[in-house]
């Protein structure tokens, strides 16, 4: 395949090639209407008559080239663009900026490589050929009006952008974040329309959009009206220098047909300059949002990728988690302060405490969503009869594997599951883009989802964030998703938030049945249904308080026992 190099070259070749055509169109056109006025032999006419037809008919076919393979590198490098600035947003952790802002960079930022090369680049290049060209023909004509061609191209197609540009950048540069707060603002307003109702802020929220789209539209009138000056001085740099070439090629005493020549050649040769007036405002705007994606993808990952990715070790995997410790920020207190736990192949381990104990952080930290200070998290195959304890026969750290492989590894149900404006099929095969239908309703089963599946319909469009769906069913899609993913570590963090107490037990019910049998570590808040699992680690300020199971922390003093008899007396009502 051709190469982004080799298809710019094309590109920018194939606008030369229609320019040159048009202005040599022009040319032959004036000198065989101005030469058939004298009225001469048609055979001396004959070659003039083929160029016209030849120029206009190859200034059509290069044109459509132009458009043909200019959009094409422009729609290749705008997708390029999207691409890695979508790669670089997976390992970076959560990004500062909002969601409606990162939505504003991947679609009008990266817009602006389009603009690039369409309105800028291959333009500008066409633009300086043509106008060398128109220079050079005017020399061979007369010297003295081709010196005038090149005073009136240098103001449209230097002096004019340049000013442009120096007026308008520092308004550009204000432009984009203008868009991305009011995309801010209406995300804000369509996702938060009931919260806003419910607290009567509807009214400020409305005055807010309207006063950030007022502050957007100011900013584009006044850099359109700098832009429609400035194409009014270029139109008029344009006729002023084609008046001055005629006027010198009179007082030279150039004939009729080099008169005619010159002026239209002239006329037509600022053609392709005027364009590069409006190019200049846009660039200006082009820079900004270049320099706004370059923030985002200079953002640095959250975890090292290893240099040299170790293996896999065979299964079935045994996970152990060895005093680790994970700090948010160097001046902040550990999340995670020397945690160490044992998942075994079949082994269900529960994770409980307070918000803010550190839980989630765990699970982010067995997904190589966070870089541990200290400690080390060790995935083993199956023992070896001569390597005391569990799982030492192929250990490696878990820092030397990939994380897209870690998160292979050990993923699962995380919090806030997130749902597209797609069907509740699609939704599901997010977790296995290749499953059959056959592998789709298994898991729709196991979590228990089937008959709200069946009732409302596979291609049922769910909108968008799991607004038409209950929290509960959001969920079950989740935990749906999971299970049909099958990794061979299954984290599930905090499934049952945010439900009501009758169907957080059902959820965490089937929960616990479906994950019979499976590698699993549960996050949780809540305790009923925890009878079932092999340990539970209660943690505290990032530290293990105590650990042990269901029964053996019940009769313990300590947090979880407390906890317990809180939620028997929430239960007796």
């Amino acid at each position: 395949m051709m190469r982004m190099g080799g298809r710019i070259a094309l590109a920018a070749a194939a606008g030369i090639a229609a320019e040159l055509a048009g202005l040599a169109l022009i040319g032959s056109a004036a000198w065989l209407i101005t030469r058939a006025a004298e009225q001469p032999p048609l055979a001396a006419l004959s070659v003039a008559i083929v160029g016209v037809r030849a120029f206009a008919t190859s200034k059509g076919v290069f044109r459509y080239g132009e458009r043909l393979t200019g959009h094409d590198v422009a729609l290749r490098a705008q997708a390029t663009t999207r691409e890695r600035l979508y790669q670089a947003l997976i390992p970076a952790g959560p990004p500062s900026q909002r969601g409606a802002d990162l939505l504003s960079r991947m679609v009008d930022d990266t817009d602006a490589v389009q603009d690039l090369l369409v309105r800028g680049l291959l333009p500008a290049v066409a633009a300086l050929v043509t106008g060398i060209t128109a220079v050079v023909l005017g020399l061979f004509l007369l010297p003295s009006a081709a010196l005038v061609l090149a005073a009136g191209l240098l103001v449209a197609g230097v002096l004019l952008p340049a000013g442009v540009t120096a007026v308008t950048r520092r308004r550009a540069a204000l432009i984009a974040p203008a868009r991305a707060e009011l995309a801010a603002r209406v995300a804000d307003l369509l996702h938060g329309a009931a919260d806003l109702a419910a607290y009567g802020a509807g009214d400020r929220a409305l005055a807010a959009s309207a006063g950030a789209d007022a502050r957007l539209a100011a900013l584009e009138r006044a850099q359109a009206r700098t832009g429609a000056v400035a194409t009014c001085l270029g139109v008029l740099a344009q006729g002023l220098t084609v008046a001055g070439v005629v006027l010198v090629a009179q007082e030279a005493g150039a004939g009729s047909v080099a008169t005619a020549v010159l002026a239209l050649t002239s006329l037509v040769s600022f053609e392709p300059l005027l364009p590069m007036i409006a190019a200049a405002e846009r660039m200006t705007g082009v820079s900004a949002a270049l320099r706004r994606l370059r923030e985002v993808r200079a953002t640095p990952p959250a975890v090292a990728e290893p240099v040299r990715p170790a293996a896999v070790p065979a299964g079935p995997l045994t996970v152990e988690v060895e005093d680790l410790v994970v700090r948010h920020a160097a001046d902040r207190a550990p999340a995670l302060n020397g945690v160490s736990l044992t998942l075994t192949p079949g082994r269900r381990v529960a994770i409980v405490g307070p918000s803010g104990a550190g839980k989630s952080t765990l699970l982010s930290a067995l997904m190589r969503l966070v870089e541990p200070e200290s400690g080390v998290i060790r995935l083993s195959g199956p023992d070896r009869g001569d390597a005391p304890g569990p799982g030492t026969g192929q250990a490696v750290d878990l820092r030397d594997l990939p994380s897209d492989e870690a998160r292979r590894i050990m993923t699962g149900l995380t919090q806030d599951p997130y749902v597209f404006q797609a069907s509740f099929r699609d939704n599901l095969r997010l977790a296995g883009p290749e499953a059959d239908e056959e592998a789709l309703a298994e898991a729709v089963r196991r979590a228990r989802l089937a008959d709200w599946a069946e009732r409302t319909g596979w291609d049922t469009v769910l909108g968008e964030d799991g607004r038409t769906v209950s929290g509960g069913q959001l969920q079950r899609l989740a935990l749906a998703r999971a299970l049909l993913n099958d990794p061979p570590v299954l984290l599930l963090d905090e499934p049952a938030e945010a439900l009501d107490e009758e169907t957080a037990d059902a959820l965490m019910a089937d929960l616990l049945d479906a994950t019979r049998g499976r590698t699993t570590l549960l996050v949780t808040h809540r305790l009923r249904g925890l009878e079932e699992v092999d340990e539970i680690v209660v943690l505290e300020n990032g530290s293990v308080l105590q650990r042990g199971t269901h029964r053996e922390l019940v009769d313990a003093p300590g947090y979880y026992r407390d906890l317990w008899r809180s939620e028997a007396l929430v239960a007796r009502g």
